[in-house]
């Protein structure tokens, strides 16, 4: 939990809340084979080049550490990393793709958080959301035919390089706000910000200079953003530590209702929602990330204005007794009303398929199941004034035997949520929330499951506007 909650401090003291900086395009030579790509008033020469050499690095290196971390394991007879142009050879044109084995987090947490990592590559050296998209499915494609001597699986490369990107992209806009917060040259500390956010663009920031220093563009999105800190209290007799300190973030990127912002590139509205737990053997609850990939605005009058389309989504949920994950491609509309002085209706609703996972997750043998999953979302919050913040939603997984795994059957997931934040002064105000998470387990031959986790949350939280959010067409 440490290092996720440091680097959250660090964006909420770097970030600004409304950055809008005129900058000059960067004095570049001639740009030769590369392209120069601009952004308004950023250009910057991006390389196709230079991420494929990241990438096919990173993944070597990756393999370079498990070989001297893992002598051991074995996969089929052989040593799990011990890969070679033979392995390489038999896994592009033999391999049959399967499901592996690993532990819920390594397949549904660490496999994006790589995915994410090919896009950072591919992201601040320039090239626009589907060109990463490329390189993150394609440095996938890579770790599971070059990484491992095991067959490829089906599983991680959606995780890695679809879900990769979903997650990815958001962190990538929130490391950008933070550069573009400082001005045409922004400090050290922004810079490290930005690097803990995303590191690979940390790092070609570091090595190429000038090259990438052109920041990418926010276009000043309508935002809003809270980050609280406190005590998480699980209601289930089974769950050991009941009382657990807890760290919480979620932004709201590019809300509806700003005359003078559009939606032309992908994720130029996006929700990203996350919850860290003090708790060795759990310490990420939940990551729950959606954005707009192509859509369009809509409006009725002064009051109403929204937007609609398709959007990705990737989410990740821990309530202790069991875990649940989806990658989906969902249609959907995020609107804001103004019904009346003061007050603003914002909210979310959600509904499409895609590969996920959920059960219960016991360690070295898998017992979750994988399946095509359909998903249904929808969160509102309603603003009141500068006073308070009521919210609510709803989400369901079903995780089918469609494409599914053993152990054969399905998996139906709710997770709802209500809460209440109270402004005490300037930004700070006071948060409860209340969570319930439900699973209804469905196995051939076996007893039905049923289980279910209320977990009551009271945080300290920054806000990042005393309106929580609230858009009035600026």
């Amino acid at each position: 939990m440490g290092r996720a909650v440091i680097i959250l401090i660090l964006f909420l003291f770097l970030a600004a809340p409304n950055p809008s900086f005129a900058l000059e395009p960067a004095e570049n030579d001639a740009p030769g084979p590369q392209a120069i790509q601009v952004y308004g008033n950023y250009g910057v020469r991006k390389s196709y080049l230079i991420p494929a050499f990241e990438v096919t690095g990173f993944v070597a290196g990756l393999n370079v550490i498990d070989r001297l971390s893992n002598p051991d394991r074995t996969e089929e007879g052989e040593k799990g990393y011990e890969t070679n142009l033979s392995t390489f050879w038999d896994n592009t044109v033999h391999g049959h793709w399967g499901v592996d084995d690993d532990p819920f987090d390594t397949n549904q947490l660490g496999h994006p958080y790589n995915g994410a990592v090919y896009q950072w590559f591919a992201r601040s050296a320039g090239l626009g959301f589907w060109e990463s998209f490329a390189y993150t499915f394609a440095g996938s494609f890579l770790w599971e035919t070059a990484g491992e001597t095991a067959p490829p699986s089906l599983n991680d490369q959606i995780a890695s390089g679809i879900a990769g990107n979903f997650f990815g992209e958001p962190l990538f806009r929130m490391a950008s706000l933070v550069l573009e917060g400082g001005g045409p040259k922004p400090g050290v500390w922004r810079e490290v910000g930005a690097a803990a956010l995303s590191p690979p663009t940390g790092f070609n920031r570091l090595v190429f200079g000038d090259r990438f220093k052109p920041v990418f563009p926010s276009h000043d999105p309508a935002l809003f953003w809270r980050f609280g800190l406190g005590e998480s209290i699980n209601s289930h007799p089974r769950v050991i530590t009941h009382d657990i300190p807890a760290a919480d973030f979620a932004m709201y990127y590019g809300l509806p209702g700003k005359e003078d912002y559009s939606y032309r590139r992908p994720f130029d509205y996006f929700d990203f929602r996350f919850t860290a737990l003090a708790h060795a053997k759990n310490p990420i609850e939940n990551i729950i990330v959606s954005g707009l990939l192509l859509g369009d605005e809509y409006g009725s009058g002064r009051g109403y204005r929204g937007i609609w389309g398709l959007y990705g989504s990737y989410d990740y949920l821990a309530p202790h007794l069991f875990k649940a994950s989806n990658t989906a491609v969902c249609l959907g509309t995020t609107a804001q009303w103004l019904p009346f002085s003061g007050a603003t209706l914002q909210g979310s609703v959600l509904g499409g398929a895609g590969y996920g996972a959920a059960g219960i997750d016991e360690g070295e043998t898998r017992t979750y199941r994988y399946g095509t999953t359909f998903q249904v979302t929808g969160d509102l919050r309603l603003n009141i004034s500068d006073l308070a913040q009521v919210e609510a939603g709803a989400r369901e997984y079903y995780v089918s035997s469609l494409g599914g795994t053993r152990p054969h059957g399905s998996e139906l997931i709710g997770r709802y949520n209500a809460g209440l934040s109270v402004r005490v002064y300037g930004r700070h105000a006071l948060r409860l929330q209340y969570t319930s998470s439900l699973r209804d387990g469905k196995s051939s031959g076996q007893p039905d499951q049923h289980q279910s986790v209320d977990t009551f949350s009271v945080y300290y939280t920054f806000l990042s506007d005393t309106l929580f959010g609230a858009v009035r067409g600026q």
